[in-house]
C-alpha cells in the first residue's frame, strides 16, 4: 500500500512542478512582449475587468470553502475549491490573452496611492508566483484524501491565495483609470 501512495504522490508532485514552471514562465515571458500595435479589439479591452471579476469569484469561493470546512462539510468544501480552481484557470487564460495582446499599462498616480499601489502590486506578483505550487499541492493532497498532508499545505496556501485574489481586484481598481 505504501508503494502505491508513493507513486501517486510522486506523480502529482511532478505534475505540480511542470504546471508551476509552465504558468510562471508564461507570465514572465509575457512581460517582455511589446503588445499589439494598434487599436485593441473591444473584447480584449474588457479582459482586465473580467480578470478582476474572476479574482472576486475566486476570493468568494475560497471563503466559502473555508467556512464549509470549518463546519466539517467536505462535499461543499470541495465544490467551492473546484469553483476557485475553475475561476482561477479562466482568469489565467484571460490574463495570458490580454497580456499577449495589450501593451503594459503604467500606473499614473502619485503620493500615498502610488506607494500603496506598488506595495500591493509587488506583493501580489511575488505571492501569485508562489501560490501556484502551494495551491496545486493542496488540491492534489486533498483530492487524494491525504488529509494530514492537505492540512499542512493549506495552512500556507489558503491565506496566500486569499491575499492574491483580493489584491488582484485592488490592483485592477487602482490601475483601471489608466487603461
Amino acid at each position: 500500500m505504501l508503494s502505491v501512495w508513493k507513486k501517486i504522490n510522486e506523480h502529482y508532485v511532478k505534475t505540480v512542478i511542470v504546471i508551476t514552471i509552465i504558468v510562471n514562465a508564461l507570465v514572465v515571458a509575457l512581460s517582455f512582449l511589446p503588445g499589439y500595435d494598434g487599436e485593441l479589439p473591444y473584447l480584449i479591452q474588457q479582459l482586465p475587468l473580467l480578470n478582476a471579476t474572476l479574482n472576486s469569484f475566486t476570493f468568494i469561493f475560497l471563503v466559502g470553502a473555508l467556512i464549509a470546512i470549518l463546519k466539517e462539510n467536505i462535499t461543499i468544501h470541495r465544490r467551492f475549491i473546484y469553483g476557485a480552481f475553475t475561476s482561477t484557470t479562466v482568469f489565467l487564460l484571460s490574463y495570458v490573452t490580454y497580456h499577449f495582446m495589450a501593451p503594459s499599462t503604467s500606473y499614473g498616480g502619485d503620493g500615498f496611492l502610488a506607494g500603496f499601489y506598488y506595495f500591493i502590486l509587488i506583493t501580489h506578483i511575488i505571492l501569485a508566483a508562489a501560490i501556484v505550487p502551494l495551491a496545486l499541492m493542496s488540491f492534489f493532497s486533498g483530492y487524494n484524501d491525504h488529509r494530514a498532508r492537505h492540512r499542512k499545505w493549506v495552512r500556507f496556501a489558503m491565506p496566500m491565495w486569499l491575499y492574491v485574489s483580493l489584491t488582484g481586484v485592488l490592483v485592477y481598481i487602482l490601475i483601471s483609470p489608466y487603461y
